[in-house]
């Protein structure tokens, strides 16, 4: 068993769950369904397989940066 840190945010009108280890994210209406939601993705996501790469995060932040539009 691995633990999968899992940031949950709000994109409009869904709660998004994305998995920091791993690419696996998921969505739902409530905090609860998608902290749920990214359990039952990250299940399937290492489901028969042995060698899935996890690569660990430490001292997680959240951080604006500014991004120039390319034109």
């Amino acid at each position: 068993m691995s633990n999968i840190k899992v940031a949950l945010y709000r994109d409009r009108q869904a709660w998004v769950a994305q998995a920091l280890n791993v690419d696996v994210s998921s969505f739902s209406n409530t905090q609860d369904e998608a902290r749920t939601a990214i359990q039952e993705a990250l299940k399937l996501y290492f489901e028969g397989s042995e060698n899935r790469d996890v690569t660990e995060v430490s001292d997680v932040r959240v951080e604006k940066v500014s991004v120039a539009a390319l034109q």
